[in-house]
């Protein structure tokens, strides 16, 4: 099996699909479901092994909020 190259994307969305998102996401998690999501054109599946957590960051006058999951895929 070939690695994925590696990527990192950002993307903004009008809060309404931005809320959609999370309502997915949210049952996905409490259902103990895979959550599958498309972010700028590539379709990402999320294991239900998946850890989630919140970062909070600060730097000046700017500050950030986090909702990360993270998970390892198998060789």
């Amino acid at each position: 099996m070939s690695r994925k190259p590696e990527k990192e994307v950002e993307k903004t969305y009008p809060l309404p699909d931005f809320i959609a998102k999370l309502r997915r996401l949210a049952d996905a998690l409490e259902q103990g479901e895979r959550f599958e999501i498309q972010i700028a054109g590539e379709r990402v599946s999320v294991p239900v092994r998946a850890i989630c957590n919140i970062e909070h960051e600060r730097e000046g006058e700017s500050e950030e909020i986090e909702f990360q999951i993270k998970w390892d895929n198998p060789r």
